[in-house]
């Protein structure tokens, strides 16, 4: 076993091309940059042959390096303005009620288990603060919340930091 590695880590090293070697690294800066660019756009950046873009794609896919293209929706253009952060403490014997419930919650737009004294963390969108009310009632009956209403986001999600290349690294 790889010490400091779990399995999904060690994806690609028995492949005879390193996973993330920096063509593949500049590839994933640039879907990152724009998910939507063109196989044709990615090869002429890249200074690479089309076919050498879906190749790299497709294994990036499979391996599970690229897990999938979102699309990202603004909750405040479809009414829903309002978003808080809800630590959760389960009861006794609750963790996979709280669970299920939080997957077939559709205001519950994340949910992470977490350490600490509180086992989840999950992102609600509301239309108003009456309805964060209404998705902590259901919840309630399975432990106990506290909430903290986002104000603002000045760093949006994004990927984390991907391996240096020769061109970004110095």
């Amino acid at each position: 076993m790889l010490s400091g590695m779990n399995a999904d880590s060690a994806v690609g090293l028995q492949s005879e091309k390193p996973l993330l070697d920096e063509l593949n690294v500049r590839l994933l800066r640039e879907l990152t940059d724009d998910p939507r660019l063109r196989t044709t756009e990615l090869a002429r950046r890249l200074g690479v042959s089309a076919p050498t873009v879906r190749e790299r794609v497709t294994r990036l896919e499979e391996s599970g390096v690229i897990r999938g293209y979102r699309l990202d929706i603004d909750p405040a253009a479809l009414g829903l303005p309002v978003a808080a952060w809800v630590r959760l403490r389960p009861g006794p014997g609750q963790i996979p009620r709280i669970i299920e419930l939080a997957g077939r919650t559709p205001e519950v737009v994340e949910c992470h288990r977490i350490s600490g004294e509180d086992c989840f963390l999950m992102r609600v969108q509301v239309h108003a603060i009456s309805g964060l009310e209404d998705v902590l009632d259901k919840f309630l009956v399975h432990g106990q919340t506290t909430s903290s209403f986002i104000v603002s986001t000045p760093i949006e999600p994004r990927p984390g930091p991907l391996p240096p290349t020769s061109q970004t690294a110095g």
